[in-house]
C-alpha cells in the first residue's frame, strides 16, 4: 500500500532554502516602518503631511499583511483536509473502483457499467484499444446492467493483453441519441494528492480524481 502526498508549498519553500511568505511579510513591514519614519522626520515643517495619511498607510499595509496571511493559513487547511482524505481512502487500495476510465486487460474479463441514454431503445459497446482503434463492437441492453467483457473476439479468440476503451452509443431507432464512455471496475493501486484533489491510482496506469468514482466494491466480485 502506498500513499503519496506533494508537500505544502511552506515545506517546498524551506527546503529550497527561499523564504516563507510570514518572513517576507515581517522584513517588508520593517522596511515599511523604517520608511514611515524617514518620511516623518524629512517633512516640511511648515507643511506637515496630515497625521490621517500615516494612518492610512499603516492600516492599508497591516490590511495586505493580514490578507496574505488569511491566504496562507487557508492553503495550509487545504493540505490538512487533503491528508485527512487521503488516509480515509487508504483503505480503497487492492478493492476496485467504478469510473469512466480504459481498463487493462490481462486475460480476466473486465466489469463493464454502461450507461446508456434513457430514451434509447437499444445501443452498443464500441471497443477500441491503446491507439484509439475499434476492435469490436457489441449489442448490449438498454437496461444499463453491469456484466463482463470477456475480452474475446467473436470466435472466441482472446483479445490481445492491454489497455482498452468503451463507449456507449444510444440509438432510438436509428438515431444515435448519445455517445458516451462506459464506467469500468479497476482495482485501486494507489491514492495520491496532487494539486490540492486526492486522485486514485487504478490497475494498467490510468488515473482518476476521487469525486469521478461512483462505485466501490471488494476485488473479485
Amino acid at each position: 500500500m502506498e500513499i503519496t502526498q506533494t508537500p505544502p508549498d511552506t515545506a517546498r519553500a524551506a527546503a529550497s532554502g527561499t523564504e516563507t511568505p510570514e518572513a517576507v511579510i515581517s522584513s517588508d513591514f520593517e522596511t515599511f516602518l523604517k520608511m514611515l519614519t524617514v518620511q516623518m522626520e524629512n517633512q516640511d515643517p511648515l507643511n506637515p503631511t496630515e497625521s490621517e495619511k500615516f494612518a492610512t498607510q499603516l492600516a492599508t499595509f497591516s490590511g495586505v499583511e493580514q490578507q496574505v496571511l488569511t491566504n496562507d493559513l487557508l492553503e495550509s487547511m487545504i493540505g490538512q483536509m487533503g491528508a485527512t482524505d487521503m488516509a480515509q481512502m487508504a483503505g480503497w487500495v487492492g478493492r476496485e473502483a467504478r469510473a469512466a476510465v480504459p481498463g487493462q486487460f490481462d486475460g480476466d474479463p473486465i466489469t463493464v457499467a454502461p450507461a446508456p441514454a434513457p430514451a434509447a431503445d437499444r445501443a452498443e459497446l464500441v471497443v477500441t484499444d491503446a491507439r484509439g482503434a475499434e476492435v469490436q463492437r457489441l449489442n448490449i441492453p438498454a437496461s444499463g446492467d453491469a456484466f463482463d467483457w470477456p475480452g474475446q473476439a467473436a470466435d472466441g479468440t482472446p483479445l490481445p493483453e492491454g489497455r482498452y476503451g468503451f463507449t456507449v452509443v444510444s440509438y432510438a431507432g436509428e438515431e444515435v441519441l448519445a455517445e458516451s464512455p462506459a464506467e469500468i471496475y479497476a482495482r485501486v493501486t494507489e491514492v495520491r494528492a496532487e494539486g490540492g484533489e486526492t486522485h486514485l491510482m487504478l490497475e494498467g496506469g490510468a488515473a482518476v480524481p476521487a469525486t469521478q468514482v461512483s462505485a466501490l466494491r471488494e476485488a473479485g466480485l
